[in-house]
């Protein structure tokens, strides 16, 4: 049985998503990052990096969300674009798995952080990574325009990619009324949601109790960068100035 370890967040969504779209049989493993359990050794023997999600397959190992996603799709052969096996579907299916790994993800991401988390003076960040998350985002509807899928006419895991993140569209942009920005990027996230797996999914993320205060400790783990910063600042504060 697949070990799944997932917290609440975009990148773990999608992989729940493939699982329960598949049937496939899995052990969802929560990991709260807020308390700081993806640093366990336990954990980072799994994946170094210490991010989820991760699975464990038998002998196979794997993280990176879009790195699972292609596993299981290739292990099962679902959810794949028809025909995935000519060279050139196969490199539109890649192109856009890497898309949504390079850009949609890192872009969005960093929006919410310097948006929602990061301290002032922001102004400069904030305003590229914004940016950025919006461009990309209408690359992606501008395709959803053209064709019902990101990858031609089958619903595949690059679709499922999108989803994770695009549910949070309003957030990442800061505007409850994004939407209306991307009227086909919407048709899809309201498709995909209508589906019984998403759903799934969804009771998924409720059966498990994450923290979600946002204190000094949860600061701790998710912006572990915070406390380079501070003996930076404390280093110079306290050096004696050049003569």
């Amino acid at each position: 049985m697949i070990e799944f370890y997932f917290n609440t967040a975009p990148n773990p969504t999608k992989v729940a998503l493939f699982l329960e779209e598949a049937g496939l049989p899995y052990k969802p493993i929560p990991v709260d990052t807020r308390k700081g359990e993806q640093f366990s050794p336990e954990y980072l023997a799994i994946n170094p990096n210490g991010k989820v999600p991760a699975i464990v397959d038998g002998d196979a190992v794997v993280f990176d969300s879009n790195a699972i996603l292609l596993y299981l799709a290739e292990k099962t052969r679902r959810f794949l674009p028809a025909q995935v096996e000519r060279a050139p579907v196969r490199a539109e299916l890649l192109s856009w798995l890497m898309f949504v790994a390079s850009g949609i993800g890192p872009y969005s991401g960093q929006a919410v952080h310097f948006r929602h988390h990061a301290p002032e003076p922001k102004e400069y960040a904030l305003n590229r990574y914004d940016f950025e998350a919006q461009r990309h985002w209408k690359i992606v509807d501008e395709r959803l325009g053209r064709q019902p899928y990101m990858v031609g006419s089958t619903y595949s895991i690059v679709d499922m990619c999108v989803w994770g993140w695009a549910r949070l569209v309003p957030h990442v942009l800061g505007d409850p009324e994004a939407w209306v920005q991307f009227p086909h990027l919407k048709r899809l996230v309201d498709e995909i949601n209508a589906r019984p797996a998403a759903a799934r999914v969804e009771d998924l993320k409720r059966s498990h109790t994450f923290k979600t205060e946002m204190d000094d400790e949860a600061r701790r783990f998710l912006f572990p960068q915070l406390a380079r910063l501070a003996q930076f600042r404390a280093e110079r504060s306290t050096a004696s100035p050049a003569r």
